[in-house]
């Protein structure tokens, strides 16, 4: 790839891997994403803060070689994930006498994963200095923005900041900058909801740290820079606030209609009480647009056929991943259909069992909804409705 500068003295030598679609073998990529690693030049040191995917490794060492400078002093490890720490090795073998800088935890972790020894490493400690002559970088705990190890790096006398996975996104771009579109911003918000939401409160924490240091650059380890660092720090606290969105999520799945039809009235009860509903077909819907919707709406109404007594095994696994990212959901219900037993219920309760949020009246339905179904399910918005509106 193309170095990207940031200014005289900072570079961009990260990847840009723009035909990956999935992280984790889990987390849908629809935009791609990019590694970044960024080169700090000083007066006296220079320092590469992170590197990048493993399984980039010749576009990596390209970024080196057309770098302006032939010595790297320092490796900054904000994070030992594989996809900012995967070349360390490969960087200590192009520049002998580089030493990795972090912090113990990550030291461990790295050691753990990595064909590195104790001696390759510089342990710093929360709000130490390394200096490079006329630059100094600031190191900051977060642990917890998503691993325990995690640290920021602050460039204090230009008040850049590397937050590393912290406040980016998935989006491969060749832009250096972000545009502050719609675009960015839903990346951003995937990336949160998949990645940074079951940290929420820890999130709020570090977000406080970040507004005090007062950045005029956010340099993150995925997509673009945020020349305009308000537009994702107040995006970012937006979403970790305790306010919701009145808004109904009825994630589905339907085998023989039966759940259909119930969603489709659903649906138009809503409309008719003028209620934002977002109906979402889980057998086909991307888990990541879930998740976006699940970060600020109000309430999560499950609608689901019942399979050996509980839900249907897709439904489950979106309960499932629903419980893990631990959204701010304040109310709580479920549709199910049934033939001649059902548990989906106690099921359902079990699999949500993290989310700090109110059960409302789950129904059960036997067979195709009759006249009485639709009459509980009717009675059933006007209560999410009411309590909306209390």
């Amino acid at each position: 790839m193309a170095i990207k500068k940031i200014s005289d003295t900072i570079y961009n030598i990260g990847v840009i891997d723009w035909s990956r679609r999935l992280f984790d073998e889990l987390i849908p990529l629809p935009d791609g994403t990019s590694y970044n690693a960024y080169l700090v030049v000083g007066s006296e040191k220079t320092a590469l803060i992170d590197t990048s995917d493993p399984s980039k490794p010749e576009e990596f060492r390209r970024g080196l070689e057309g770098l302006p400078v032939k010595k790297v002093d320092y490796v900054i490890a904000n994070h030992a994930e594989q996809d900012h720490s995967g070349l360390i090795p490969l960087v200590l073998k192009k520049y002998p006498g580089a030493k990795v800088v972090t912090n113990e935890k990550c030291k461990e972790i790295l050691l753990e994963h990595l064909p590195l020894k104790t001696e390759d490493f510089i342990v710093v400690s929360d709000g130490q200095t390394l200096s490079l002559g006329n630059k100094t970088l600031r190191f900051f705990f977060a642990p917890w923005v998503h691993w325990p190890e995690t640290m920021l790096t602050f460039l204090v006398e230009d008040r850049i900041l590397f937050p590393c996975d912290f406040l980016g996104s998935h989006y491969a771009t060749s832009e250096v900058y972000s545009d502050d579109s719609q675009r960015i911003y839903r990346a951003a918000k995937r990336y949160y909801a998949e990645i940074m939401m079951p940290f929420r409160s820890f999130v709020q924490k570090h977000l406080a740290t970040v507004r005090g240091l007062d950045p005029v650059l956010i340099c993150p380890s995925h997509g673009p820079v945020y020349k305009n660092p308000n537009f994702i720090l107040s995006a970012y606290e937006s979403w970790v606030s305790d306010d919701v969105e009145p808004r109904v999520l009825i994630p589905y799945i339907s085998m023989h209609g039966s759940t259909e039809a119930i969603v489709d009235h659903l649906v138009n009860a809503f409309v008719q009480k003028k209620m934002e509903v977002i109906p979402l077909n889980m057998s086909v819907s991307d888990l990541g647009e879930l998740a976006i919707d699940i970060v600020d709406a109000s309430t999560l109404l499950f609608a689901t056929p019942t399979m050996l007594l509980g839900p249907h095994p897709q439904m489950l696994y979106t309960m499932v991943l629903t419980n893990a990212l631990k959204p701010k959901t304040k109310y709580l219900s479920l549709v199910t259909s049934y033939g001649w037993g059902t548990k989906v219920v106690e099921a359902a309760k079990g699999a949500l069992g993290n989310l700090k949020a109110e059960w409302v009246d789950p129904i059960t339905i036997k067979g195709f909804p009759k006249a009485k179904d639709y009459e509980a399910m009717d009675r059933l918005v006007d209560l999410i409705v009411k309590k909306h509106h209390t």
